[in-house]
């Protein structure tokens, strides 16, 4: 199996990386401009597993030409591709009455546009081969999150992007999930969540902790693989058992 990650160079993605490695898939993980963390995370995969091909490729996924021309070198490089996973995303915060054009269109852009630019790319080739696995990663801000109506705008997007994925492709063979991530500490929720919702987190989820990238890892895991053929059109919520973004 060959597993195509965006936004693999570091956080949740890099986590995705690596257990893919473990896995003894095989993996085509994408970055934006911090080629010194994809160089990281390649040297870290193949810690885990020096037999595995792992490389990564320079994509900014709001360019559609550039995301189908990456996407087809990938498919040259590894010749078959089982998977992919959209984890890429940015945040761009503001109140909706002071959101300006670009932060609005720059997060619609990458985070939902993006995503569907990935996946059109790959669906002939997984329509020729009767198979193929789509994992959108999704957010508890997508029932709406104070501060984030353009992310969450997004992230709501991808579920009836996935479910409708899920109607016309499941009878060939093409899963289509999304996970909906909870509170993990990385450096997009450092650099841009606030304190406050760090204690809000603590107090309010059920488990009483923060999650992890391996804990998303591991369910994505689990989605690519055979074992989760019969799971399709399906919403799965990581997030300790915390329902709502405040």
């Amino acid at each position: 199996m060959n597993v195509i990650i965006t936004g693999g160079s570091r956080g949740i993605g890099r986590a995705m990386v690596l257990k893919t490695a473990a896995a003894g898939h095989g993996c085509a993980f994408t970055y934006v401009a911090n080629k010194n963390a994809a160089e990281e995370t390649l040297a870290l995969a193949r810690e885990v597993n020096p037999k595995v091909k792992i490389k990564y490729y320079p994509m900014e996924l709001k360019e559609p030409d550039q995301v189908e021309k990456t996407i087809e070198t990938m498919i040259d490089d590894f010749e078959d591709i089982t998977a992919v996973i959209n984890n890429a995303a940015i945040v761009r915060n503001n109140a909706a009455a002071m959101m300006s054009n670009a932060e609005w269109d720059e997060v619609i852009a990458t985070d939902l546009s993006g995503p569907f630019y990935v996946i059109r790319s790959l669906l002939m080739h997984f329509l020729s081969n009767h198979k193929g696995k789509i994992v959108n990663i999704s957010s508890l801000a997508q029932a709406g999150c104070s501060g984030q109506i353009n992310y969450a705008a997004s992230k709501s997007g991808l579920i009836g992007m996935t479910q409708t994925l899920a109607k016309e492709y499941g009878a060939k063979g093409i899963t289509a999930n999304v996970v909906t991530v909870g509170y993990v500490p990385t450096d997009m929720t450092k650099d841009h969540l606030s304190e406050s919702l760090h204690k809000f987190w603590l107090q309010h989820c059920p488990a009483k902790k923060v999650g992890s990238a391996e804990d998303i890892a591991n369910l994505v895991n689990f989605l690519i693989s055979e074992e989760a053929n019969f799971i399709n059109g399906e919403v799965i919520r990581v997030s300790g058992g915390l329902t709502y973004a405040p």
